[in-house]
């Protein structure tokens, strides 16, 4: 008797760079409709030290910030700079009418106190979501400006799935960047949410019970196919960069995605998933700042 073997189905490949590319479309004709109307939204960019990684990323930003029209203000200062000269940048930056982002690239130097630096800024020109007043709004279900990073994966999963009212959602991580507003877009979302982190039990099986799953804890490869309920939507936030035997560097997320595209759904790559997607996000957040502060200017002219 013949018997003919198949493959496992794989995942689908949820593409976050054709999703960028159609955020940053819908950003670049907004920001057109900006321009005609005599306001050219602005983006400002502070890098203190010179950190190699966050040297990429603002390069990485503010070449996208040009490709939709955004105009782009660089800050560099070298990592020596006082806790006290940062404040004094931001707070012109807060008072300059033609800024509307300002975003600090994290992290800072060691003597710089972030949580000061993050709370300085104006919370409608805070382009990051990480001001107390943009976190609490978020909790509150406001229209606030929102981390770049959860704001992409929520928009990579209406994509994929459409309405997520009623699914369960595992989020697992439970970061002030990502975790803890994931879990607040979700429950915003109608989804049903899980936190996973380091102190839960049976993590394992809590995360197979999950419709959507995002892996968002910084630790390559730890999740595997044991973790994933069979169709599940998974979204990969981890990037890390791990050694092969060979000296030679590669990138992988916190998903084991040979073991879980056996299982689940749709899954997306590192890279090529979220992070592309981040950075849309940042472009979209600087025009909803710039609709924000209109309307605030609007207000307090009436008033």
């Amino acid at each position: 008797m013949n018997m003919t073997l198949t493959s496992p189905q794989r995942a689908e490949n949820i593409d976050g760079k054709a999703a960028a590319r159609r955020l940053l479309a819908e950003v670049a004709a907004e920001c057109r409709a900006f321009v005609d109307q005599g306001h050219h939204p602005t983006l400002a960019v502070v890098l203190v030290g010179d950190d190699p990684a966050s040297q990429v990323y603002v390069r990485n930003k503010l070449r996208t910030a040009e490709e939709v029209g955004i105009r782009s203000l660089e800050y560099r200062f070298p990592a020596n700079l006082s806790e006290s000269e940062l404040l004094a940048t931001l707070d012109k930056l807060n008072l300059d009418p033609l800024v509307n982002g300002i975003l600090v690239q994290l992290p800072l130097p060691r003597h710089i106190n972030e949580q000061a630096i993050l709370r300085a800024i104006d919370p409608l020109k805070d382009v990051d979501g990480f001001h107390p007043e943009n976190v609490g709004g978020l909790v509150h279900g406001q229209a606030v400006l929102t981390p770049c990073t959860p704001a992409g994966c929520l928009r990579l999963l209406q994509d994929y799935c459409g309405d997520l009212s009623g699914k369960h959602a595992v989020v697992v991580g439970r970061s002030n960047i990502v975790g803890k507003p994931m879990a607040a877009l979700l429950l915003k979302a109608h989804c049903s949410v899980t936190t996973l982190h380091s102190r839960s039990q049976d993590a394992a099986a809590l995360a197979a019970q999950a419709d959507i799953l995002i892996a968002a804890v910084g630790q390559p490869e730890m999740i595997d196919a044991s973790w994933i309920k069979p169709g599940a939507v998974v979204i990969d936030v981890g990037i890390n960069r791990v050694t092969r035997a060979n000296g030679s560097s590669r990138l992988v997320g916190d998903v084991d995605a040979a073991s879980v595209s056996t299982v689940a759904a749709a899954l997306t790559p590192v890279p090529g998933g979220v992070g592309p997607m981040t950075i849309a996000c940042l472009m979209q957040n600087t025009l909803q700042a710039t609709r924000l502060q209109t309307a605030s200017a609007v207000l307090s002219h009436c008033g």
